[in-house]
């Protein structure tokens, strides 16, 4: 299997034309519309083989939007890659870097600051896993290539619980203690 970032560059189109889709009728809440309509949508990503699905909505296209956004999220958590440690961040991860106002020089002066619906969230949830992959589950040091500083890697770790769950499971296969 290959990393993350290859498939997460990919616009939703061309990320579905890699996709096998399946559109069915879903159970559970939502009224008669839900049951008598085939709106569920499941997708089967061919090269990973990763499957997520969307029957949150009576849309079928609101579901197929969710299933995108739910496949991308998988990629990110499951698919690691190697990272090139003296090359530095990848861009789409040091474009999200700033120097908050009024930060004294030569400290880890830098922010990562990156929202769960920005369209590049698990574009950079990938590299900060895999960071964290490459130095054995070591906060500080996966902080330190970045350039952040170990609580702002672990507050952007913890933003989502997807995200966290992940970067427990690296912590934990390399005999550390869980975030807290």
């Amino acid at each position: 299997m290959s990393g993350a970032a290859e498939y997460l560059r990919l616009d939703e189109d061309a990320l579905l034309a890699q996709c096998d889709v399946h559109v069915y009728k879903s159970s559970g809440p939502g009224g008669q519309h839900r049951n008598k309509v085939s709106s569920a949508v499941r997708l089967r990503h061919r090269p990973t083989g990763l499957t997520v699905h969307g029957d949150d909505s009576r849309s079928q296209h609101d579901n197929r939007r969710l299933a995108v956004r739910r496949l991308r999220m998988e990629l990110a958590c499951r698919l690691r890659s190697n990272l090139d440690a003296p090359a530095g961040p990848p861009p789409a991860l040091a474009e999200c870097l700033f120097v908050p106002r009024g930060a004294r020089a030569g400290a880890a002066a830098k922010r990562l600051a990156i929202g769960r619906k920005n369209e590049r969230f698990w574009t950079v949830a990938a590299v900060l896993l895999d960071a964290l992959e490459a130095f054995e589950g070591r906060l500080a040091d996966a902080a330190g290539w970045i350039g952040i500083s170990t609580s702002n890697l672990t507050s952007v770790l913890e933003s989502d619980r997807h995200l966290l769950a992940a970067a427990q499971a690296i912590r934990r296969r390399h005999g550390h203690k869980p975030l807290q």
